[in-house]
């Protein structure tokens, strides 16, 4: 059994590229009936058949047989991407309250798309023939702000598919003389090793189902890793996750049942964010492969589970794959018939029904009319409950999406309000940023998750507690209810690469060099937590509060803090 666990990563690689090909759709399935994509041939090519007419067999260069495989196994794909030939994403810079206001009001009258918001920017993508009437309803000092990030949506949509045509070389000249964050104007990264094949590109659902039960089939023998079911999506796919923890040793002391504490990792929330899904699966893979060479990620496995969750939302992950790259949300059936699915991290039950909550089921931050009514935060809600339930603690959460590179931690419902553990929330969000900029270079900023949100005050509310309008609403987030249900209290949401020149569009040849930050991060997190730091009581803090205002409970933190201090 000695060898099965030990297997050279060339043989790992090898046994992978054979699931690969497995799995890769093959021209002796292809139906006798004409096709919707021989009727496409039959006239000239389009633009998206153009673009899509690359040499890709998931690594196994064969360009001699179909070059496109993904394509004419799903005909429709090239008939809904087309959406995207008039598109493009625009950023606007912000620089007052009454921007980001005049914003939000005008997302929410033309039901646009926003990829991203901070404090100093707001990215939404919309047609080109739209961009005039939305002008329109702009105040004339915010027309002036804005720039095109993305001209060409519909070719960065494309690329991200798997090809053999470096996806670099194809994107990377849309992002040249803008300061947007040009992968630090390196070269592209080297994607050659045989061992981490599977990160050379973004993989479809039926791949990484195949590869989370390679890893435990090889692993599971030595009791250290474990797929498992989160739940169900609403369409019934298994909401997959690995469970990485070497076994307790014998005869040591545990605190219940023999459950160790826990870390929570998850991705694919929102289903068009990729980086997310392939992050979660890369720093999996990290802990596995080095359980026997790096004594720290030993150490870290001794002493806790770590629960990798790649993929929380995986009908809309799918649904990218076959339909439209740029779906958000789950695929479940709302009260508007065409307008489907659910914005999974506005569905969670803590301070779900803030102000400035979407009640637009067409909106993409349409977290439902109740909360959990997203079929998938409610299995991961569930799944949580029972966990703690059978004696589980969480001590961490990280909650992983894109773009922005930032560090978030809670509350994303409100400014106003602050965790009782701020401070430290604060110190390790910035150790986070720190490690993830020590492994590549790249500068992650950390803010609380509300703040990336505000816009302004209610015109004529001055009051220290007043709701602000948000470019979009923070409340039923999955790190808030993670945070103040299950006592995680280290929770982060970060958003990874980049800051804006790909967007949701990050090229395959960056999922690594992103994997490796995160890994490191990783690292630190678990390092920390074993300090000590991360196992302060919950209990007793919730305790004290009882009964007393949560911004009245944190001033009485400080006074006994600066009471201790002068005791010393």
């Amino acid at each position: 059994m000695g060898a099965v666990y030990h297997l050279p990563r060339h043989l790992f690689a090898f046994i992978f590229l054979i699931i690969l090909a497995i799995s890769l759709p093959s021209n002796a399935t292809s139906v006798s009936y004409t096709s919707p994509t021989q009727n496409l041939s039959r006239r000239p090519p389009s633009y998206f058949r153009r673009l899509f007419d690359l040499s890709f067999v998931w690594g196994l260069k064969s360009p001699e047989k179909n070059p496109n495989q993904w394509l004419n196994a799903h005909p429709n794909l090239v008939e809904n991407l087309r959406r995207y030939d008039d598109q493009v994403v625009i950023r606007f810079n912000v620089s007052t309250d009454a921007h980001e206001a005049a914003l939000r009001k005008a997302v929410d009258q033309m039901l646009l798309d926003v990829w991203d918001f901070t404090d100093n920017y707001t990215d939404i993508r919309l047609e080109a023939r739209r961009i005039r009437p939305l002008m329109g309803i702009l105040p004339l000092s915010l027309q002036d702000t804005h720039f095109i990030l993305i001209p060409d949506l519909a070719r960065a949509v494309v690329a991200t598919y798997p090809s053999n045509t470096p996806t670099y070389s194809t994107i990377q000249p849309l992002s040249k003389d803008r300061s947007i964050t040009p992968a630090n104007n390196l070269p592209p990264p080297n994607r050659r090793g045989a061992d981490d094949v599977f990160f050379h590109d973004y993989q479809p659902l039926s791949v990484i189902y195949t590869w989370m039960k390679l890893l435990d089939s090889m692993f599971r023998g030595r009791g250290f890793v474990r797929m498992i079911s989160i739940g169900k999506s609403y369409e019934g796919r298994d909401i997959p996750a690995l469970r990485v923890g070497k076994p307790p040793i014998a005869g040591a002391t545990s605190r219940s049942k023999g459950r160790k504490d826990t870390i929570l990792i998850t991705g694919g929330i929102h289903a068009r964010e990729w980086i997310s899904t392939s992050t979660v699966n890369y720093v999996a893979w990290s802990f596995i492969r080095s359980v026997d060479e790096d004594p720290l990620i030993a150490k870290i496995l001794e002493n806790f589970d770590i629960v990798f969750v790649p993929i929380v939302n995986p009908d809309g992950y799918k649904y990218t794959w076959e339909v439209d790259r740029l779906w958000r949300k789950s695929r479940q059936r709302t009260k508007m018939q065409y307008c489907p699915g659910f914005d999974l991290d506005h569905a969670f039950g803590y301070r779900w029904d803030v102000p400035q909550r979407q009640s637009e089921p067409c909106s993409e931050s349409y977290g439902g009319d109740l909360p959990f009514q997203a079929v998938e935060a409610a299995e991961l809600a569930n799944w949580a409950k029972n966990e703690t339930d059978d004696g589980v603690k969480f001590v961490g959460y990280i909650d992983l999406h894109s773009y922005s590179q930032q560090v978030l931690y809670p509350y994303s419902y409100s400014c106003t309000v602050r965790p009782p553990n701020m401070e430290n929330l604060e110190e390790v969000a910035l150790n986070l940023a720190k490690h993830m900029r020590l492994s590549n270079g790249e500068v992650y900023t950390t803010t609380s998750a509300c703040e990336g949100a505000v816009a302004s005050r209610n015109v004529g509310d001055r009051t220290p507690n007043a709701h602000k309008v948000r470019v979009e609403g923070g409340g039923g987030s999955a790190i808030d209810y993670v945070f103040h249900e299950f006592g995680a209290r280290y929770s982060y949401q970060i958003k990874l690469r980049d800051t804006g020149s790909y967007g949701f569009l990050l090229p395959g040849e960056y999922i690594i060099p992103t994997g490796q930050e995160l890994y490191q991060a990783m690292k630190f997190f678990g390092d920390y937590l074993l300090g000590n730091n991360g196992h302060e009581s919950w209990s007793q803090s919730r305790q004290a509060g009882a009964g007393i205002d949560e911004e009245e409970n944190v001033e009485l933190r400080r006074r006994r803090r600066r009471k201790c201090i002068q005791c010393t």
